[in-house]
């Protein structure tokens, strides 16, 4: 796929710019470049952005559409990794990480990430690592199953973890008629396709994403200077819940008895929370873009 292929419609745009409040001299790193939609709005108040992303073909794309301005960089890497990657730079005004997989990624077969069109069953959003096909036929069905009932919910983890190690797919719609054979018809969801939780399984799996969340969350502290601010868009209940709870381990919480007058455990947050509950986006934005019918954005703010 070309660079200039790589078109994607960025998810809850306004929401995340105005909580991260970019303005001239602030510096925000975008850990999930992407196509560069968030960025280009993050540049627009004036900040300086630092835009990191594993795809080589998202940082290509956005370098084409971005890179004649000074205030913009690119580098290569993973959002987990942004204590390394962007040292020179921390601490910064802003952090921010889409998790949701970009439009090109599901739409380019070649990419292997969708079960409706034919392509190698790949689903890395980098260049490194094993691919969906070689983690299948490297695990045993126990390991298989618990990562499809883990990260894909899935109720059928067990039957289509045998028969994919049965038939150890190298390609996407082979791999989806598996599924079809392990779950029953009447069993299939009305809402979404019946590989759905098993496709989002592997790419999860494939990825570390979940493990990558964990890095990225853990270096928070480390990553703003006081008054920052960093924000998650998550599109899975098990990363929103990852998020929820480390934001409020961020946050703390006063020990003291309900009813006493003034707090005597001494409790002094050095975070706060911007949005107390998740934002999602809106009815207009779920109508122009269905992908974002599942988005939740959670930010924190580093008060000391």
């Amino acid at each position: 796929m070309a660079a200039l292929d790589f078109q994607h419609q960025t998810v809850l745009l306004r929401e995340a710019v105005d909580l991260l409040q970019p303005g001239v001299g602030k510096v925000i790193i975008d850990g999930t470049l992407g196509g560069g939609g968030h960025t280009e709005a993050l540049l627009a108040r004036g900040a300086t952005v630092v835009g990191v992303d594993r795809d080589p073909v998202a940082l290509a794309a956005a370098t084409t559409r971005l890179g004649g301005n000074p205030r913009f960089q690119a580098r290569q890497g993973n959002f987990e990794d942004l204590l390394r990657v962007a040292a020179d730079v921390l601490p910064v005004d802003g952090v921010l990480v889409d998790l949701g997989v970009s439009s090109p990624q599901l739409d380019v077969a070649e990419r292997g990430f969708s079960f409706a069109k034919e392509g190698p069953l790949d689903m890395r959003m980098g260049v490194d690592g094993p691919t969906a096909a070689e983690l299948i036929a490297s695990m045993d069905e126990r390991e298989l199953a618990h990562i499809l009932k883990e990260y894909g919910e899935e109720p059928f983890a067990r039957p289509i973890a045998r028969e994919l190690k049965k038939a150890l797919p190298t390609h996407t719609l082979e791999a989806a008629e598996v599924v079809k054979r392990a779950v029953p018809r009447k069993a299939w969801p009305n809402r979404i396709h019946v590989a759905t939780r098993t496709f989002q399984a592997l790419r999860m799996a494939v990825n570390r994403e979940l493990e990558a969340l964990d890095a990225l969350l853990a270096a928070i502290p480390q990553l703003l200077k006081v008054g920052g601010r960093a924000g998650v868009i998550a599109f899975h209940s098990l990363e929103d819940r990852k998020v929820k709870e480390a934001f409020r381990d961020l946050v703390g919480r006063c020990t003291c008895p309900p009813g006493l007058p003034v707090c005597a455990c001494g409790y002094s947050g050095s975070f706060a929370l911007v949005t107390k509950k998740a934002v999602a986006a809106s009815e207009e934005e779920v109508a122009a873009n269905p992908r974002s019918r599942s988005a939740h954005l959670r930010v924190v703010e580093k008060l000391r």
